[in-house]
């Protein structure tokens, strides 16, 4: 033994430069594999990520004190959809954003995200508002927000504006979040291509019914308008959806915090002409005209049925209310309580499913949902 371990030193020491050289050059060698091989793998992580199928983005109007918010809400969409899918994020803000806002949402996603400020026509009270007029409803109304400028700016920009910002104008869908949302179920097929295969137009999750004094005028005005432009009817449309036996309006609208929608709708000019007619009216300022409404009785109006899509697979929590589908408290993949959801078995979402169902098939005995119906009272984020 000791003869080998002599002999086997002998050889060792003889050929150590050899065996040190050829350690370094394999480590070389393996590190620059590796290099090779993290490169390829970016290279075929870029091949494999195609550019998204339609031209759309999450988009939000949002505040730099919503930071955390808002990350919440982009965490729930990147882990339920996004991240495998990609779209972009563009926010937009009434001052500039800041640095840190700007790194605090970028830090959660991998796809590429945008940052716009809104012009002053935008975001003002336009100069045919009688300001006595407007400072008196501010002292004396009593519903959600009365006493807010920000926030009647706010749905007049959701209304007339967003839609017109350079960062979106090359979009053909845009889906809008908010701060504090979540989404129950995993989001498994592109909703942006569903509705561009299939002719949708505008899409939702939630209907309820509205605050009737924050809109007491907006009906007639919508009626005036209507009575001058009857050919913007749609011949198919959602109209009794939205109104009661007597002809007038019954408060039921979308809530636009989600919304899947083709900006070719927004941009048509009978939407332009219904916003600009409502915008020269002044209930943003005199009442507190929400883009809600205003959205939803445009596309009640001007789309047909078969444009609008109830996303009831999507479970989702705004603050106050939440929707989420049958069963996911026990199977599925949504992680949600139904029994607590009150809103699909609402007036408002009851009522669509039956008005659409009898649009569909008019020769139908039976309506799209039977059982009670939950009289639903409005409901208003109190932020």
């Amino acid at each position: 033994m000791a003869f080998l371990s002599s002999r086997y030193a002998h050889l060792l020491f003889r050929h150590l430069p050899l065996l040190l050289a050829g350690v370094i050059g394999g480590y070389l060698i393996g590190t620059s594999n590796t290099e090779n091989r993290l490169a390829i793998r970016d290279e075929d992580y870029s091949a494999s990520t195609e550019a998204p199928p339609v031209r759309a983005a999450i988009v939000a109007l949002v505040r730099n004190s919503d930071l955390f918010g808002l990350r919440q809400s982009m965490r729930q969409i990147e882990d339920r959809f996004n991240s495998r899918f990609n779209y972009p994020y563009i926010f937009v803000n009434d001052e500039p954003f800041t640095e840190e806002f700007k790194q605090g949402v970028s830090d959660l996603t991998d796809s590429h995200v945008e940052f716009g400020t809104l012009d002053h026509d935008s975001w003002k009270v336009p100069e045919w508002i009688d300001q006595e007029r407007y400072e008196k409803v501010k002292l004396t109304a009593t519903y959600p927000h009365a006493e807010k400028d920000s926030y009647r700016k706010m749905c007049r920009f959701q209304s007339g504006f967003l839609h017109r910002h350079p960062l979106l104008k090359d979009l053909e869908y845009y889906w809008r979040i908010e701060p504090d949302v979540e989404y129950f179920c995993d989001i498994d097929y592109d909703p942006f291509l569903f509705m561009k295969q299939n002719g949708l137009k505008y899409g939702w999750t939630i209907a309820m019914p509205e605050f009737m004094d924050t809109i007491a005028t907006l009906w007639n005005t919508t009626e005036q308008f209507i009575g001058e432009h009857p050919e913007y009817l749609a011949k198919h449309s959602l109209r009794e959806w939205i109104t009661g036996n007597g002809g007038g309006y019954n408060g039921c609208h979308f809530w636009s915090n989600f919304e899947i929608v083709d900006l070719s709708f927004y941009r048509s000019a009978e939407y332009q002409a219904y916003f600009d007619y409502l915008d020269r009216a002044g209930g943003f300022f005199y009442e507190r005209w929400g883009d809600a409404p205003v959205h939803s009785i445009a596309a009640a109006l001007f789309l047909n049925a078969t444009q609008v899509h109830y996303f009831d697979d999507f479970g989702y929590f705004h603050p106050q209310v939440s929707t989420c589908p049958g069963g996911s408290k026990q199977r599925g993949r949504c992680v949600c309580d139904s029994d607590l959801s009150i809103v699909q078995n609402g007036f408002c979402s009851v009522r669509y499913r039956n008005i659409k169902h009898q649009i569909l098939h008019p020769d139908s005995p039976t309506a799209a949902h039977s059982g009670p119906v939950n009289h639903v009272k409005p409901f208003v984020d109190s932020t």
